[in-house]
């Protein structure tokens, strides 16, 4: 093996001066030679080192799926908590004006709470008891019916205006279950059942919420949108 050293390096420079240095097949270079390159911010290519391939972040192709799998639960997992959270703060904000209001949201806390505790695998849920309006009946339910009406800065400005936001507030952020919920169980045969069984159980609160905002605004006819 032939060994290059810092004054063979030196007197290459004088013939020819260079800014890059390719180490020959079969050759090494002596530490001298190495520092001699280092020092000069001269760059050497080395033919007879195969590059290592960087193993510390490679994933196994297999893990992938799983991975991505927990990283939807975790998602949806932590959307229901903060929407647990919102039920509580939305409960407080009822609290000092509306007594039988903010009992009724809480109740439908603990609905969402058992809905939560249902995808975690503790327990069952059971289906809320539907008060029948024009718009909402046993048969219509579980499903998304949108809003009855748009609530805008009109309603903000009624006397009970504050407890409407409070509620459209909770009902939109409940609707940001389902997505997240179709994208867990997305392409998942065995948990299409899970899946539509949630969706179905937050879409009654919804429902139930938007009856709330109806009976709050005091009127008597139905402001469903047809």
């Amino acid at each position: 093996m032939k060994f290059i050293t810092e004054n063979d390096l030196r007197d290459f420079n004088k013939k020819e001066p260079f800014t890059t240095y390719e180490i020959e097949p079969g050759a090494r270079l002596t530490p001298g030679a190495r520092q001699y390159l280092s020092d000069r911010g001269i760059n050497m290519f080395d033919n007879d080192i195969s590059p290592k391939k960087d193993t510390a972040n490679v994933v196994n192709p297999s893990a992938l799926p799983e991975r991505k799998n927990n990283w939807k639960k975790k998602k949806l997992h932590s959307k229901m908590r903060s929407t647990e959270a919102l039920f509580l703060q939305s409960f407080e904000e009822l609290l000092s004006g509306d007594v039988l209001l903010a009992q009724s949201v809480i109740n439908l806390g603990k609905q969402f709470s058992c809905i939560k505790n249902h995808v975690e695998g503790k327990g069952s849920v059971e289906n809320l008891n539907v008060t029948e309006c024009t718009g909402i009946n046993a048969d219509n339910f579980s499903d998304d019916l949108d809003d009855c009406f748009e609530i805008t800065d009109f309603h903000m400005q009624l006397k009970q205006g504050r407890k409407i936001i409070i509620l459209h507030r909770l009902r939109s952020d409940l609707r940001e279950i389902e997505p997240v919920v179709l994208e867990l169980y997305e392409g998942s045969n065995d948990e299409n059942e899970l899946c539509t069984e949630v969706i179905g159980k937050v879409n009654q609160i919804v429902n139930t919420l938007s009856q709330m905002i109806c009976s709050v605004l005091g009127g008597e006819e139905c402001q469903r949108k047809s």
